[in-house]
Order: C-alpha cells, then sequence, then structure tokens
C-alpha cells in the first residue's frame, strides 16, 4: 500500500487558488478500474482510494505515514507560469502583430 503525498494544482475551471495551500495524502490505486457489465459504471474493490487526509505542511503528512508505517511517495510541486497581460497591451505601439478589428 503506497501513498502519495502532494499539494494539489488550481482547478482549471476557476481562476482561484482555493485549496491549494493544504497537502493531501491519497493512497495509490492497487486495483485497476473495470467496467461494470450490467450498467457500464466504473467499479473498484479498491477501498483505500477513497480515503484523502489534508494536513497544513508537508512535514506533518511525512509524520503520518511514518508513524503509521505507511509507505509514501512525496510528489514534486508544480508552480504555475505565470503569463502577465493587461487591456492596454492591445494597443501598444510595440506590438508583434497590428490591432485590427
Amino acid at each position: 500500500m503506497l501513498a502519495r503525498i502532494f499539494r494539489p494544482t488550481r482547478n482549471a475551471m476557476q481562476s482561484g487558488k482555493a485549496k491549494t495551500k493544504l497537502w493531501l495524502l491519497e493512497f495509490a490505486p492497487t486495483s485497476p478500474r473495470v467496467p461494470e457489465r450490467l450498467m457500464g459504471w466504473t467499479q473498484t474493490s479498491d477501498m483505500d482510494g477513497q480515503i484523502r487526509l489534508e494536513f497544513d505542511t508537508r512535514e506533518e503528512a511525512v509524520a503520518y505515514a511514518q508513524k503509521r508505517g505507511i509507505a509514501f511517495e512525496i510528489l514534486a510541486e508544480s508552480t504555475p507560469k505565470r503569463i502577465v497581460k493587461s487591456y492596454a497591451d492591445n494597443f501598444a505601439f510595440n506590438r508583434k502583430q497590428p490591432w485590427t478589428h
């Protein structure tokens, strides 16, 4: 049973950074998901996949996993590349492409 400790990325559908400051500990899947034959829903026999623990710091998550004897891996943080944009840049004289209607 391997656990992953990581900091989640922001939601692509929203511009805010809610729920990205916490560290998560979740278990890697041990069995594949398969479609159920009658209804076509996805099913799995892995109950640990439903566990998702939140911690304020990475150290707290590591200490929890070590205390419980859980094997873990820490996934690297990804920092988003910021592109600074301004509405006034549309009308700048040094544009790469001319502004047209």
